[in-house]
């Protein structure tokens, strides 16, 4: 009896390897990148568009970009908050009695 049913078992084992153990993650793998992507997207046909921008003149464009570099170079002096929300030995209330 056990001879006869060990082929079978072996049937059964090699056919069950052969299966997929996933059942279809793969297909949509990504797909709730994408559709964040394109809920971010603006404009999605803006690289079609072969207009120019329109609103900045060239030289307030040119400026406004070195003083962006520029802001890396020598960056805005460091100021230092001690206290926020009130003075210093403040009680609250803000009636000086």
């Amino acid at each position: 009896m056990f001879i006869r049913s060990t082929p079978l078992v072996l049937a059964c084992l090699l056919a069950a390897g052969c299966s997929s153990v996933t059942p279809h993650y793969d297909a949509r793998f990504g797909e709730a990148v994408r559709d964040a992507r394109k809920k971010m997207t603006l404009n999605p046909n803006a690289g079609k568009n072969g207009d120019p921008v329109t609103g900045m003149d060239g030289r307030a464009s040119r400026e406004a970009m070195v003083q962006y570099q520029e802001s890396y170079k020598t960056p805005p002096p460091v100021t230092n908050v001690i206290n926020i929300g009130g003075g210093i030995g403040s009680q609250g209330g803000g009636s000086g009695k």
